[in-house]
């Protein structure tokens, strides 16, 4: 069950969905990181939060910044500490842009 907003988003404009799951060829240090040639956005991003999760990277008094180690590093553009926010814009950068 999706929610109503989700909904309308997806139906308003379908190709929106389509740039979050479509597969895509990934660049070497993102193939490396998530251990498959090809993914789709959404996937990246889940595996990206999964490794986040199961290594304990945020920060225990601000849960909504991501201290990165050094594998991380590699993909977030050596940034030592990202914010959540900042976490799919910065994933994005390794996906090619659709042309219009």
């Amino acid at each position: 069950m999706l929610p109503q907003r989700l909904k309308k988003a997806i139906t308003d404009n379908p190709k929106k969905l389509g740039n979050l799951i479509d597969l895509v060829n990934l660049p070497s240090t993102l193939r490396e990181f998530v251990g498959q040639s090809q993914i789709s956005r959404l996937g990246c991003f889940m595996r990206v939060w999964s490794y986040i999760k199961t290594n304990n990277l945020q920060d225990p008094t601000n849960k909504n910044v991501v201290n990165c180690d050094e594998k991380l590093k590699s993909i977030l553009l050596g940034k030592q500490r990202v914010e959540l926010v900042e976490l799919p814009s910065l994933i994005k950068l390794h996906f090619p842009k659709e042309p219009k």
